[in-house]
């Protein structure tokens, strides 16, 4: 973890960023006590489309009976096993 006081980090922005996102963690100082951390952003889930559904749709295993989806599933699973 590098520490940076905020003179530095301005001075240093992009540098910084660039460690960040790279995996380096870090840290901006004010009077030598953490206040800022830098993180890269994580993508925002892409938003589902009429396509994915009909996937979906296409691959739908039915339940049996009164079964629910994580124990159909499970049978399915261990169907393919056996």
């Amino acid at each position: 973890m590098s520490n940076h006081s905020v003179t530095e980090a301005k001075s240093h922005l992009s540098e910084l960023i660039d460690r960040t996102l790279k995996g380096k963690d870090v840290v901006i100082t004010g009077h030598g006590h953490p206040v800022v951390e830098l993180k890269p952003v994580s993508p925002s889930p892409r938003r589902i489309t009429e396509t994915d559904i009909e996937w979906l749709r296409a691959h739908l295993i039915p339940c049996k009976g009164t079964e629910d989806a994580i124990t159909s599933l499970c049978r399915t699973r261990d169907e393919d096993h056996e």
